[in-house]
């Protein structure tokens, strides 16, 4: 099982954010716990399961384990981990 994190491109607040995304949701939430980052700052979306993760914490997520992908050499992969953060997702 993996935990992945994609570039942080995603400007919002002054700063640039990336998504935490994994295999399962506990894998997800051990690595946000890890990170330090809060449990209410889950994103249980339709466009998938993930946190935001600002661009300063991405390299600490990769050195506790999480694999970087890009958007521009790991299409395939991230489309993959896209759909399953999708599928992850729990309509209420």
């Amino acid at each position: 099982m993996t935990v992945y994190i994609d570039d942080a491109v995603h400007p919002w607040r002054g700063e640039r954010w990336a998504h935490l995304m994994a295999d399962t949701l506990p894998e997800l939430h051990a690595m946000a716990m890890q990170l330090g980052i809060p449990r209410r700052a889950f994103q249980d979306l339709a466009s998938g399961a993930h946190y935001d993760v600002p661009a300063p914490l991405r390299e600490k997520a990769i050195a506790l384990g999480a694999r970087p992908i890009s958007r521009h050499t790991d299409r395939a992969l991230l489309k993959a981990v896209i759909a399953n953060a999708r599928a992850q997702y729990r309509q209420r």
